[in-house]
């Protein structure tokens, strides 16, 4: 196959804290995101889109939460080990186009950052990178502001 396509999702509660990290991007939210590592939901959406892409295993079969050494781990290893595995597959990354649904906090004034980490991380331009955001009109656990969802769809192609 030339292109293949994966697709990601991930969620993380709030919780007490000020700071959370998206795409790598530290981000004063007057809370923080409960997770086994630094709960970045928009890496682990992107990671589990590219390890679909290549029909591989999710996040949590390489990366346990019940493994100690993944405690307060950085996400950007995850999403580097994943992007490793589909290069090892003879593939790149065309683009990766995703979305985070929060109410708060704006993502906005932090998009350029966010784009610029994601596209050094996985050493690709950043105009294949699209982030977005959307609220989730205050509807559901989301919408309550009891966590933060990203979604991510990547293509890569044949080397």
């Amino acid at each position: 196959m030339n292109f293949r396509i994966g697709k990601g999702y991930d969620i993380h509660r709030t919780g007490p804290g000020k700071d959370i990290i998206l795409g790598g991007v530290r981000i004063h939210a007057g809370f923080s995101l409960v997770g086994h590592s630094d709960a970045d939901v928009l890496l682990h959406a992107i990671t589990d889109a590219l390890l679909g892409s290549i029909a591989a295993h999710d996040i949590g079969h390489y990366f346990p939460p019940s493994d100690p050494e993944n405690q307060n781990r950085n996400s950007a290893d995850f999403l580097i080990f994943s992007a490793l595995l589909v290069s090892n597959q003879g593939y790149r990354i065309s683009n990766i186009d995703t979305n985070i649904i929060a109410e708060k906090p704006r993502i906005g004034p932090h998009r350029e950052a966010i784009v610029k980490n994601i596209a050094e991380l996985l050493k690709i331009e950043e105009t294949q990178i699209s982030v977005k955001a959307r609220t989730n009109e205050q509807l559901g656990p989301v919408g309550r502001g009891e966590g933060i969802a990203a979604e991510a769809v990547v293509l890569i192609e044949k080397v």
